[in-house]
């Protein structure tokens, strides 16, 4: 009888902190509502990308090489979540519309913002660049390539190609008039996620859409 109570509290206590560790995941700013009521239109930005190659797959690539391969994994990203959001849209589920990658992609190379030299940008800079009421950033690492175009870059250089299986993403929300921090979502990266850029980004978001800040209630 003990051990059986013994084991419903351990029970209890690994729920509770399971759900302290979730909700540690997720920050929304107390004043979202205030902040936002205006906006309309939101731009999701390349992600800031890092992959943790190993000492003998870095020797075989140079460094434009490896940098080259994070901008197109974080741009890999940043398509992800837009598709998954116009999934989302098209069901009437937010409050608001997101620009077209490419549109905002666009801008920014017409304006010689480039992956380069955006983080000298503060999101309400970008926000009045892009003609927005906010930004969407974030970063993304893992241990290995997911994206196609990534992969496919790595795999020539030191033949190897495969699916991530550790890293971490976090994505963030700015608000464009007040350059404030209005939602933030970190998420530790595995293999029981997905196996590619589109599949992992699609289920982390489906983790956090019920706290996702501009989902109609």
């Amino acid at each position: 009888m003990k051990s059986t109570s013994l084991l419903f509290v351990l029970l209890a206590l690994l729920v509770s902190l399971s759900a302290t560790a979730q909700t540690k995941e997720i920050y929304t700013n107390p004043a979202f509502a205030s902040l936002t009521k205006s906006h309309k239109m939101v731009a999701i930005l390349p992600f800031e990308t890092s992959i943790g190659l190993r000492p003998n797959q870095m020797k075989n690539m140079t460094p434009e090489q490896i940098k080259e391969m994070e901008v197109k994994e974080g741009l890999a990203v940043q398509s992800a979540l837009q598709t998954y959001f116009l999934k989302v849209s098209s069901k009437d589920d937010y409050t608001i519309a997101f620009q077209d990658a490419a549109t905002t992609n666009a801008i920014l190379l017409k304006n010689n913002i480039t992956p380069a030299n955006i983080k000298t940008f503060t999101p309400g800079e970008l926000s009045k660049v892009l003609g927005v009421d906010g930004v969407i950033t974030g970063t993304f690492s893992t241990d290995k390539p997911m994206s196609d175009g990534a992969a496919l870059a790595m795999s020539l250089a030191v033949g190897f190609s495969g699916a991530t299986n550790s890293g971490k993403t976090a994505i963030n929300i700015y608000d464009g008039a007040s350059g404030d921090l209005l939602w933030k979502y970190e998420k530790s990266l595995s293999r029981s996620l997905g196996s590619d850029t589109n599949s992992i980004i699609t289920t982390i978001m489906r983790k956090a859409s019920k706290k996702f800040p501009y989902t109609k209630s």
